[in-house]
């Protein structure tokens, strides 16, 4: 008896049925024709690949960006018993040879690996020996300019088409405009593709733009209303550690996740908060790949992303069961500033990308015409700091230089120097009084980094040691003097990313050659970050018009519960029983602005608006506590 595709997804997955348009889509592949599937988050798209994959003779070639999403599904294919590898960088030649050899002739169903790799000479011979049954393209916008996050690599995809004209093309993606969906099916030479999109409108998600002066209120506020999972977006990782902390104080249970944790305890931590230990999760964007617990209730974000093809996709982990949930982005009066100072105005020009290219050349000493497939542990702020180099800047730069495929910038944030106090307070006071010149390299720390007391915590030791106006080399020999007095369990690491060269030093011949996609790029980037700001500051249409008329769907009616749609629902508020009501409570006693907007069931801006008002004309009055009482 044949297998069936929906045998293959009962079998390996334990689902019993396909998600919207998975099954059209494999049928697609099957029949051989180029497929085109832009699916929103949560759709599944990696199925759509696999399950033909598996139902065909031969290998699939999975072309991905990211080095760690193709970690994360070949581990996952592999605890399924499937036979699957991904060629990474920074491997040797000889180990290259073999794996590609096991891809020929070891049975292997699937090979991930990025575009840089089909340019070797090795791996193109290899790939006509192999019995290729489906090629497919993951995170597709990567290969248009005007994509997320365009690669300019990803535009020699195509050789594949030489390699294997007759093998049929997957592209697959969660985010592309009508331009971006045209510029892929161009560039990867798709024949009469066959175009499934799926709607991205979700009639059970609420998008709630909240104005607000006091943030860390706020989310109390709506994890009280919206009881349930949640995840909570921040920029970085010391507000992750600071929110989760101050949620447990609140009475909610919250655990933290960034780049900085290593992997096993990422893994613990995202069990917690799977299974239901643990309420609300705090996140910066690494935070990402692999989510799919269909009852989160709120997404939160904390902070303006950087594109709506970002905010669209955080937001999209929101009710994946059906039932009704929120997406939730608070702002405040300072927010549209710093997002235009954190991504527009560090955008870093191909002057200065030159630059830092050829202070990492001179930094680990490559000669010119030489360093191609070198790998270098490399210590960021050190570099910078030796260079005298904006970190932001510098920091876009090599991300930019990771993307035209110059080098490759991993962060290997798990070998981050650690700390861990094992000792009480008390003992480290103690202590201090007796070593008066650690003191201020460990109030630093203590007050940098909150939960060090409690557990393993990633440390900066650059940054500390510019606080207190020391050597890095000094603040080293500070803790290690305290770990021997077992006051605390420090681990050095000398560095925090890897640097590897992808091509010979050229020097500004080798920046020359990607400097259109260079301009290119900061073009689309201030065009996405400008487009965020617009979507913010709209409070006239619908949020989810809003977001469907910028990916291209049209003819989209009002959700009904946006902040916008609720807003224009709502019954006009009678000020006069507002300050009856108001008046009456400051009769009983002295409340605070909160303390009313709690007691009163009014809209929050029209209580404040009557407060204001009852105020001018001197009818309350705030005392020195900070409440309003009667005059």
């Amino acid at each position: 008896m044949t297998e069936t595709s929906l045998d293959i997804l009962q079998k390996y997955w334990n689902h019993q049925r396909f998600k919207p348009l998975q099954e059209e889509i494999i049928n697609s592949v099957i029949e051989g024709e180029d497929t085109f599937a832009l699916l929103p988050t949560g759709g599944g798209k990696s199925v759509c690949f696999q399950v033909p994959a598996l139902l065909k003779d031969g290998i699939c070639i999975v072309i991905s960006p990211l080095i760690a999403l193709m970690q994360d599904q070949v581990q996952n294919l592999r605890e399924k018993g499937i036979k699957a590898t991904a060629l990474t960088s920074g491997i040797k030649y000889s180990e290259l040879d073999t794996l590609l050899d096991n891809c020929v002739y070891g049975n292997y169903k699937f090979l991930y690996l990025s575009p840089e790799r089909l340019q070797q000479d090795i791996v193109k011979e290899r790939l006509k020996r192999m019995n290729i049954n489906v090629i497919a393209v993951d995170e597709a916008h990567c290969i248009s300019q005007w994509g997320n996050d365009f690669r300019p690599s990803y535009r020699k995809i195509k050789i594949l088409r030489e390699l294997k004209p007759a093998v049929p093309i997957i592209a697959l993606t969660a985010s592309a405009t009508p331009q971006v969906v045209e510029d892929i099916i161009i560039e990867l030479d798709l024949f009469q593709p066959k175009v499934f999109r799926q709607s991205f409108f979700r009639q059970n998600l609420g998008y709630m733009i909240l104005h607000t002066l006091d943030k860390n209120y706020k989310l109390l506020q709506i994890l009280k209303k919206y009881s349930g999972s949640s995840i909570i977006y921040i920029r970085n990782r010391k507000s992750a550690v600071e929110i989760s902390d101050f949620l447990n104080d609140s009475g909610y249970t919250a655990t933290y996740y960034h780049g900085g944790i290593d992997a096993k305890e990422k893994t613990k931590r995202f069990k917690r908060w799977l299974q239901e230990e643990v309420q609300v999760m705090v996140a910066t964007n690494a935070f990402g790949m692999g989510i799919d617990k269909p009852n989160v209730r709120t997404v939160i974000h904390f902070n303006i992303p950087e594109s709506i093809e970002s905010y669209f996709q955080e937001a999209g982990r929101a009710g994946r069961d059906g039932l009704q949930s929120y997406a939730v982005l608070l702002k405040n009066e300072n927010d549209i500033l710093r997002v235009k100072n954190q991504f527009i105005k560090v955008l870093p020009d191909v002057d200065f990308v030159k630059l830092v290219y050829r202070k990492l050349c001179n930094y680990f000493r490559v000669s010119y015409g030489e360093g191609e497939q070198t790998v270098h542990g490399f210590n960021f702020n050190a570099f910078c700091k030796t260079y005298n180099l904006n970190t932001l800047l510098t920091y876009n730069a090599l991300q930019f230089l990771d993307r035209c495929s110059i080098l490759t910038f991993i962060q290997r944030f798990i070998k981050k120097s650690s700390i861990h106090i094992t000792s009480s307070s008390s003992q480290i006071l103690n202590y201090l009084e007796n070593n008066p010149q650690y003191e201020m390299v460990t109030k630093a720390i203590l007050r940098t980094y909150g939960g060090i007391f409690d557990e393993e915590v990633i440390v900066n030791l650059p940054l500390i040691a510019s606080k207190v106006n020391t050597t890095e080399t000094k603040a080293i020999a500070i803790l290690k003097n305290m770990q021997d007095a077992e006051l605390l369990e420090f681990n050095y690491a000398l560095t925090d990313a890897e640097i590897v060269f992808l091509v010979p030093r050229e020097d500004d011949h080798t920046i020359n050659g990607v400097k259109p996609h260079i301009k290119e790029q900061s073009v689309s980037k201030i065009k996405k970050v400008r487009a965020m700001i617009n979507f913010v500051e709209n409070g006239n249409m619908c949020r989810s018009i809003q977001l469907l008329s910028y990916f291209g769907e049209k003819e989209v009616e009002n959700c009904g519960i946006c902040n916008v749609c609720i807003e224009r629902k709502k019954i006009q508020v009678d000020v006069t029983k507002i300050r009856k009501d108001i008046i009456a409570l400051l009769q009983k006693k002295h409340l605070s602005s909160r303390d009313i907007i709690n007691l009163l069931e009014y809209p929050e801006e029209s209580a404040l608006d009557v407060l204001r008002e009852l105020n001018e004309h001197h009818i309350i009055k705030i005392n020195q506590n900070n409440n309003y009482q009667l005059v």
